[in-house]
């Protein structure tokens, strides 16, 4: 076993008799006969230990404990006390020494308190580094776990987002009607004071609202004309569709139930469930407002695209009955350019 350690005792013949002990078995040691001098090898040395007297001439072995502790607290302190002088042994515990050696002393004993005191200061130390190292490790993994999900949940969007398109393509839509109404969902939910996360979920609710279409056939859902009862009714199905298909994935909680709720109404006269009110979840409240703004604000089959002024007209007619009016009064405060900015999409 190696290390330096400092002996800071007023008599000569103990820091000798210590120093001749200690240096056979491999310690350097470094002698102060006071605290002063103990002082000077403390800032000079990198000292592993250190033997101190507590009575010394000057400033005492309590008052250098204290100074190592504060310039060098990984310094372990033995105290050399006489034998009635126990109290202030024990006390110099408390400022931080490790243990006490009373005179008169073996040395045989002393040497084995040193090499137990080290020990315990080697496996401490070793603890200390292995933690640092093991949170580093931790902050490591974090990053590349936080970067792979991240690339995952990109590679989900991405996806998510071909799918869509190709869902909107098989409607004939122009553009993308879901990236839009994801688009204006957003800005509206900001409005109405929904976190980041609500806003994130409510984007994928209604980039995926239309989803359970896949289980549509293209005889109905491309039907030039109007569809007949029984065709409503596998039409009126797709929202549980979709709410089935995504229900089972967690990337999608909560997103799953816009897709479910976004053809409920406000009174309660939409479906699959017949809710009303605030049973609605907020996100498909928000869906039924800007659903509406960019399917009357693009251009269908049978007609061409209304203006933005006849959306407002709607909007407060069918406020109560079809939308929130709470939302509906967030709606209305927002500026046509918002909403031009947030689709890019020029409104007339």
């Amino acid at each position: 076993m190696t290390g330096n350690i400092l002996i800071a005792d007023d008599e000569e013949m103990i820091r000798e008799l210590i120093n001749i002990t200690l240096s056979k078995e491999g310690f350097t040691c470094y002698q102060a006969a006071s605290a002063e001098e103990g002082l000077e090898i403390i800032n000079s040395q990198k000292l592993d230990l250190a033997l101190l007297d507590i009575m010394m001439p000057g400033r005492s072995g309590i008052e250098l404990l204290k100074d190592i502790k504060q310039l060098t607290p990984d310094t372990t302190v033995l105290m050399i006390t006489a034998m009635n002088d126990m109290d202030t042994a024990l006390s110099c515990i408390h400022f931080g020494a490790e243990d006490y050696i009373t005179k008169p002393f073996n040395l045989d004993r002393v040497l084995l308190t040193v090499k137990n005191t080290l020990e315990k200061r080697r496996l401490i130390l070793e603890n200390r580094e292995y933690q640092a190292n093991l949170e580093h490790k931790v902050r490591e993994q974090t990053e590349v776990i936080r970067t792979v999900m991240g690339e995952i949940n990109l590679a989900y969007e991405h996806t998510l987002a071909a799918l869509i398109r190709a869902l909107d393509a098989r409607e004939k839509e122009v553009g993308s009607h879901s990236e839009r109404v994801m688009a204006y969902a957003r800005l509206l939910a900001e409005k109405a004071g929904v976190d980041e996360g609500g806003r994130s979920i409510l984007a994928k609710g209604a980039l995926l609202h239309d989803i359970g279409k896949i289980g549509v056939s293209d005889n109905i859902l491309l039907k030039p004309g109007k569809l007949d009862e029984a065709e409503w009714e596998i039409m009126r199905q797709h929202p549980a569709v979709g709410y089935e298909i995504l229900t089972g994935i967690r990337y999608f909680s909560g997103a799953a139930d816009l897709v479910l709720s976004h053809h409920e109404r406000y009174d309660g006269a939409g479906y699959p469930n017949g809710l009303s009110g605030e049973a609605i979840p907020i996100s498909a409240r928000i869906f039924a407002l800007v659903d509406t703004l960019d399917a009357m604000t693009s251009d269908r089959p049978y007609r061409k695209a209304l203006t933005f002024q006849a959306v407002l007209d709607e909007v407060v007619r069918c406020s109560g009955k079809q939308f929130d009016p709470k939302l509906v009064e967030v709606f209305l405060s927002i500026p046509k350019q918002s909403w031009e900015a947030a689709a890019g999409k020029v409104l007339i």
